[in-house]
């Protein structure tokens, strides 16, 4: 039978307009959020607020114009909802960085698509503070406006759950095609719909974000040492496991053990996939605490608290309560990706530093906001290893890997599989291409990974409490890259790059 005559009739693979369309939906929402820093300039009086207003006024008219031209009337495809996503996490940035150039505070625009883009992938690495490489003195956190404090924020918090799945969330209109969307950006091997309707999803995994946002931020706000504006700011930054603060030294700033502690444990529970906390929340307990992702994760997280604090005892003599307390919070912000800092792990025993940097390569649980690698794909490459150990024992066996009682389909592993090299050989040319530009082996590795794996910190000259500012611009464009492509968990991105997506 003929497919010539048909094919040539139908619709092409990519409708490039189709894409537009939603695009300009994205970029138009985009305006409304930036609206929200000009009201906190207001009840500051700071006088910065004209910058957000203007980016939010082109932010109008650019999207609102691209939606009202090429508004979609048909189902989008996955090849599609690839491209849109991938478009919408970079035009985003571009424009969110619009208000950081018209209000003087930032003079290179590279540096201000770098804040952004490490604000919407939750990444937390940040070029303030710090000299370029041009000897333009970037201002430090502290000396922003609070405008800039709260938009540097919301950016976190917006692309925690991810902008597409706020998208679904309140406008309908994108419900053509959603699914498409969700699971192009949904991080995780696994995509966990919680209704048969994508938008309700993504409306139930947004009550949860936000309730528990919401308790975050009571629970900073009564202590003394933080006001509303910092607690909302730290709050934000924590459940999108992002990463930035309002203070120049992060959360060490505040020196108090109870916002050490809350700050914790809201880390630790955004590492947790929220479909598990929507399910908890609904009183299925069983489901939550028998959830084998779950589980490793919890187990990850004290092993690597035991040995850091042991550490920071045993050879940095640190008091007990000191070796806990600093080392819980290192230990949970670097699995989670969420980058906070309460000491500079750079100064420990190589023992402790060099298990905080294996750490680095994990990450939290699938659905979750944190980056990385995921703790089910570690638990899928540990499993299969086990397997293939038994093969080799009894060669004729027929052997699944398992995960509890769900046999893990070989389609899985070999993603999983694939997805592991892949991670390895971008994170391994990132970190070439940095140490091009004269870096050290440690810098150039910690850059690398930072931004690949959504984190915030590196080491060396980018460690806790360094600034990315110095990097040439052109090494910051490849971190730009690397955040997005991490944040997109990696295929998203690679995919567009295929000659076979793009083929008819």
């Amino acid at each position: 039978m003929t497919k010539g005559p048909i094919s040539a009739l139908g619709r092409p693979k990519i409708n490039f307009l189709v894409v537009l369309g939603i695009l300009g939906a994205f970029i138009f929402f985009l305006g409304f959020a930036l609206l929200i820093p000009a009201l906190i300039d207001l009840i500051y009086k700071e006088e910065t607020w004209h910058s957000f207003v203007i980016s939010a006024g082109l932010a109008f008219i650019l999207g609102g114009g691209l939606w009202l031209k090429f508004k979609p009337n048909e189902e989008i495809r996955i090849r599609e909802g690839f491209m849109v996503v991938a478009l919408t996490w970079i035009t985003l940035s571009l424009v969110g960085a619009l208000p950081f150039i018209i209000a003087g505070i930032l003079p290179s625009y590279t540096d201000a698509v770098f804040e952004t883009m490490s604000g919407l992938t939750t990444t937390g690495s940040t070029i303030l503070g710090g000299i370029t490489s041009t000897g333009i003195i970037n201002p430090d956190i502290e000396s922003l406006p609070h405008s800039f404090l709260m938009w540097r924020s919301l950016a976190h918090w917006l692309g925690g759950m991810g902008i597409i799945v706020l998208s679904l969330a309140i406008l309908p209109l994108l419900g053509i095609g959603g699914m498409q969307l969700f699971q192009a950006e949904s991080p995780g091997p696994t995509t966990d719909k919680l209704t048969p309707r994508v938008q309700e999803t993504a409306k139930l995994l947004w009550v949860v974000y936000v309730a528990l946002t919401a308790l975050e931020f009571l629970l900073l706000w009564i202590h003394p040492s933080m006001d509303w504006f910092d607690a909302l700011n730290h709050a934000f930054a924590t459940l999108a496991t992002g990463g930035f603060s309002t203070k120049n030294s992060s959360i060490a700033a505040f020196d108090s053990v109870y916002i050490d502690v809350i700050i914790t444990l809201f880390m630790f529970l955004a590492g947790i996939n929220f479909a598990m906390h929507f399910r908890l929340f609904k009183g299925d307990t069983k489901s939550f605490f028998n959830n084998r992702e779950t589980r490793f994760y919890t187990l990850i997280t004290i092993i690597g608290i035991l040995i850091i604090s042991f550490s920071l005892w045993y050879f940095d003599g640190r008091t007990l309560l000191e070796a806990i307390r600093y080392g819980s919070f290192q230990v949970v912000a670097i699995i989670t990706t969420t980058g906070f800092g309460t000491d500079d792990y750079e100064l420990w025993y190589s023992f402790g530093a060099f298990v905080l940097l294996l750490l680095f390569f994990t990450g939290g649980s699938a659905g979750s906001t944190g980056g990385g690698i995921k703790m089910i794909r570690w638990m899928i490459l540990i499993r299969n290893l086990g397997r293939e150990i038994k093969q080799i024992i009894h060669p004729k066996a027929i052997l699944p890997v398992r995960i509890g009682d769900q046999v893990i389909d070989p389609y899985i592993q070999r993603t999983v599989l694939s997805f592991f090299i892949l991670y390895m050989l971008v994170f391994g040319l990132g970190a070439l291409i940095i140490s091009f530009f004269g870096y050290d082996l440690m810098s150039s590795i910690g850059a690398s990974i930072s931004a690949l794996g959504n984190i915030g910190p590196g080491w060396g000259e980018f460690g806790p409490t360094d600034s990315f500012a110095p990097l040439p611009y052109a090494a910051k464009w490849v971190l730009i890259v690397l955040m997005m492509v991490g944040r997109l968990e990696l295929f998203t991105i690679i995919i567009l790059f295929s000659p076979s997506f793009w083929k008819q």
